[in-house]
């Protein structure tokens, strides 16, 4: 192409002044704010001219590229501008699924954070006293009636718990903790690597499958500061093991002057094992056992919003309140409204009833079988023979660090698509309106509806038909 040809073509492209002055495009200014817009013309205008120089043909590339810019600018500031934290529908039957947000708010803890998200609140203001007061007042008027008699903080996440609890009570000084509790926890932190930052020093007792209560009482020295049990939520060791119960650790800890503290991590409260889930012992039982502290997330099977919580020993927590970290750690007024309105369904023993978590858990495998067989009904309406669909006995997963070996019996639906791999179908699944997260097993495209939720289920079906070409918008 000549520089004569190539200058021919460079006049042809519109001005962005002009092309800002397009009333559809006036309009998305008012939306998007006219140095986003600019910037996005000057970004396509560029595109058509590498367009214009490749092809030489002006006319035919400048009409339709002019026909359609409006429309393709707002899909460009739209997509550029959507947020990347987006709802999903999750089939996989984790429960308490880290990678989508753990468990889900109950509507009364979502209220609760619009009451106060869009107005002043006491978060730390006394209204008796007309002074400053303690934001951490909210959450102990509650875990005070679920938890008598004992204190309680709330920090960011449970391993910000503890963080600041090592850093309290063992700063310089040694934590005697179990060779077979040296859990690594999620991205890839491990409770020595915790232990560090939290500047206590680690000792280790025992053998990675077999500790006696032995081995903590002659590892006990002058720089002892406390005893640290960790509850391995994210395995199990089995065969020729032996670990020291917390009853004994804590009889230990009493005779030597040492408390004892306990990082249960799941948040639960109730007791799961007419679910059939033995191994996740409640924070009460750990309290009632002996532990000095106790320190759990709040979004896992507490279903509440992310935190860390401990609880305790009113003195200890003392301490813990009154470490500089405290303030570094401490969490907003939209998680101490959520939070509040999730604990106040423990403390009046409607629980199981009102947070989804412990819902979804106690669904029979029959009702999850009721939901699945609709589901398959409805997408053979949608789509005839185009996509089949299996009924399946399954298990679910309680996810999230907990319980790693307990299976809850559930009823899958698998679906498959004549020509499409299930690996095909699942990566389709991901990129619908709305995204559906499942999990492929045995080569097939398998879903959960246990940790489908409520009126999640047409949606569900629509996305699955879309799969076999079934427009259903």
């Amino acid at each position: 192409m000549n520089s004569n040809t190539l200058q021919a073509i460079l006049r042809t492209l519109p001005k962005i002044d002009a092309l800002l002055r397009i009333p559809q495009i006036e309009a998305l200014q008012s939306s998007y704010g006219r140095e986003k817009v600019t910037q996005a013309l000057r970004a396509m205008v560029e595109d058509l001219r590498a367009e214009l120089v490749e092809k030489g043909e002006q006319a035919e590339v400048l009409k339709a590229w002019t026909t359609g810019l409006p429309g393709r600018l707002a899909g460009k500031l739209g997509n550029e501008l959507e947020s990347s934290l987006r709802p999903v529908i999750n089939a996989t039957g984790v429960l308490v699924h880290t990678n989508l947000g753990r468990s889900p708010l109950a509507p009364a803890a979502i209220r609760r954070m619009a009451d106060v998200a869009t107005v002043y609140t006491t978060l730390e203001y006394d209204l008796e006293k007309g002074s400053r007061g303690s934001r951490g007042v909210h959450a102990q008027r509650l875990f005070g009636m679920i938890f008598p008699g004992r204190a309680a903080h709330v920090v960011n996440n449970n391993a910000a718990a503890v963080l600041l609890a090592l850093n309290t009570l063992a700063e310089g000084r040694e934590v005697i903790v179990s060779r077979g509790e040296l859990v690594e926890i999620g991205g890839s932190f491990r409770i020595p690597d915790v232990m560090r930052k939290g500047q206590a020093i680690l000792k280790e007792v025992g053998t990675t499958n077999r500790t006696r209560l032995a081995d903590y009482e002659e590892a006990i020295g002058a720089n002892t500061a406390l005893l640290l049990k960790v509850h391995t939520s994210n395995y199990r060791i089995v065969g020729f093991t032996a670990q020291v119960s917390l009853s004994e650790l804590a009889e230990l800890g009493k005779r030597r002057n040492l408390p004892v503290m306990v990082d249960q991590g799941s948040g639960n409260l109730v007791d799961l094992s007419e679910m059939g889930i033995g191994a996740e012992p409640p924070v009460a039982t750990l309290l009632d056992q002996g532990a000095d502290l106790v320190t759990f997330s709040g979004d896992k099977l507490l279903g509440g919003p992310q935190s860390g919580i401990l609880v305790g020993r009113a003195d200890l927590l003392e301490r813990i309140r009154k470490n500089p970290l405290s303030r570094a750690l401490r969490v907003d007024k939209l998680t101490y409204a959520a939070l509040e309105a999730t604990l106040e369904s423990y403390a009046r023993g409607r629980a199981r009833a009102e947070l989804p978590v412990l819902r979804i858990m106690q669904q029979s495998a029959e009702s999850v079988g009721e939901r699945a067989r609709h589901c398959a009904a409805r997408i053979g309406e949608l789509t005839g023979d185009r996509m089949r669909t299996e009924i399946l006995p399954g298990a679910s997963l309680v996810g999230g660090g907990a319980a790693p070996t307990e299976e809850i019996p559930t009823i899958l639906l698998a679906v498959s698509c004549p020509g499409k791999s299930a690996t095909e179908l699942e990566c389709s699944l991901r990129a619908g309106l709305p995204p559906v997260v499942a999990r492929i097993q045995e080569d097939r495209l398998i879903l959960d509806l246990r940790t489908v939720l409520d009126g999640q289920e047409e949606d569900l079906a629509r996305a699955v038909a879309a799969l076999a070409g079934v427009s259903t918008r």
